[in-house]
């Protein structure tokens, strides 16, 4: 099971990872997009990383909600709005319980991933975060299907994540600044698909670890 300070352990691990990798993913995103991608997360996350030592918090669900606002109001681009309404709707299945196991987070990241759809329009193959959160999702429930515990089902979730961004390289864009170039923006890897991976596997380490 994964409780309050599990989750905060994850958004602290995961502001760790994407600082750390920042550079890497400003070079992805000055392929083709603004550049500024790697700088956005590293800020916004570390802003997020800093939460729990200021504020206390009733739920998981509320902090993932400060989570999210914390995002909106820090990341700059297309980012902020897309993980902020990721963590505001993963918020709601997480309300009632102080333990999630595998159902509720489950649940949790199917409606993060609706909120992404549901906000950006994105599909399958158009080359963003969506092709990395689409197949990770796909990945937990067959896990979880399968009866797995949290830490096997957040591991499927996360090498699903990196196969799906690893897959965006010969993709066209269809979405976003990357959709300017046409087919110049094959051959790239799409940084948002690069930064859901990251978010996915610190998920494993932290969820996971605290669920074994």
């Amino acid at each position: 099971m994964a409780d309050l300070k599990s989750f905060q352990r994850w958004i602290a691990e995961a502001a760790a990872d994407l600082i750390e990798q920042a550079d890497h993913l400003t070079e992805l995103d000055r392929a083709i997009g603004d550049g500024d991608h790697g700088t956005n997360m590293a800020r916004g996350f570390g802003r997020c990383a800093e939460l729990a030592e200021h504020e206390e918090f009733g739920g998981i669900d509320a902090y993932l909600k400060k989570v999210g606002m914390t995002l909106v109001g820090t990341v700059g681009g297309a980012s902020g709005p897309l993980y902020g309404t990721f963590f505001l709707r993963m918020a709601g299945p997480l309300s009632a319980t102080a333990d999630a196991g595998v159902f509720e987070v489950g649940q949790g990241l199917r409606a993060g991933v609706e909120g992404i759809v549901a906000r950006g329009k994105a599909e399958a193959g158009d080359k963003t975060m969506y092709d990395a959160f689409a197949p990770a999702v796909a990945a937990f429930t067959a896990a979880a299907g399968d009866g797995g515990a949290l830490p096997v089902c957040l591991e499927a979730a996360a090498a699903a994540g990196e196969e799906g961004r690893d897959a965006t390289l010969p993709l066209v864009a269809r979405k976003g600044r990357a959709s300017y170039l046409g087919e110049r923006s094959a051959g790239h890897l799409d940084p948002g698909a690069a930064s859901a991976a990251i978010l996915l596997r610190s998920a494993a380490r932290a969820l996971g670890a605290d669920a074994r």
